[in-house]
């Protein structure tokens, strides 16, 4: 394993561990008590959720926070929720992803130049982290920013919170941020300069939640043609569509 494989991963041991917000901690480790009915039989993570992806990763995305009963039971960004189906679904359709489908952290499921992480990785209630946690969560996007640097060349985020919490993370990983700050839209773009290294293309995306999906404002279509877009301005080969 090369410096920033093995480095990714002490980071994501690290973060596992994590118990700096005792408002998240008690919130995902009830929720891993009390569990879903579904999932009455499964044994939930109930820990911060570490990224997800190879370490030489091109691609980055970037969400907002683990679903109570999604990642959090899980353990793997993205898995076993709504969301997770909607995003890992494109990232095939796309070419990115081995599989259409996210059901457990051992499915077998790999991505193909891209990682997934969010600026808070642990569930908070109603999904919704305060800005004094996503701050304090910030150092851990940024070490894994800079484990990337060598190879990540685009970064999809999704939603405006992913996009706020990005943007100063960007910055103290040694990105330069225009300003004014670029604001979020779906189909945002910016490119941040890097002082003596290569630029990071950066896109905006509606968050795949339940609310965005469920009533049309992010179509498979639309997050598809983000992924397709990013992926080219990052190296990646794509699947065309068809």
């Amino acid at each position: 394993m090369n410096s920033s494989g093995s480095g990714l991963a002490d980071l994501d041991r690290r973060i596992t561990g994590c118990r700096a917000c005792p408002r998240l901690v008690a919130w995902r480790e009830e929720v891993a008590r009390t569990k879903r009915a579904a999932f009455a039989d499964r044994t939930y993570w109930g820990r911060p959720v570490p990224g997800f992806g190879p370490p030489d990763a091109r691609l980055l995305i970037v969400g907002l926070a683990p679903a109570a009963h999604g990642a959090n039971r899980t353990g793997r960004m993205f898995t076993g929720d709504r969301s997770g189906d909607v995003l890992y679904r494109a990232l095939y359709d796309v070419g990115l992803a081995s599989r259409p489908t996210a059901v457990s952290a051992d499915d077998g499921l790999e991505l193909r130049g891209v990682r997934l992480t969010s600026p808070v990785h642990c569930a908070p209630p109603a999904n919704k982290p305060t800005p004094g946690e996503r701050d304090t969560c910030r150092p851990w996007l940024v070490r894994e920013l800079d484990l990337l640097r060598p190879t990540v060349r685009a970064a999809v985020v999704l939603g405006a919170f992913g996009w706020q919490a990005a943007l100063p993370a960007f910055a103290a990983a040694g990105w330069t941020v225009p300003r004014p700050r670029p604001v979020f839209s779906h189909g945002a773009r910016a490119t941040l300069e890097a002082p003596g290294g290569e630029p990071l293309r950066v896109f905006g995306c509606f968050h795949v939640s339940q609310r965005n999906t469920f009533t049309g404002r992010l179509t498979p279509a639309m997050l598809r043609d983000v992924l397709r877009t990013a992926a080219g301005a990052a190296g990646l080969p794509t699947k065309d569509e068809e």
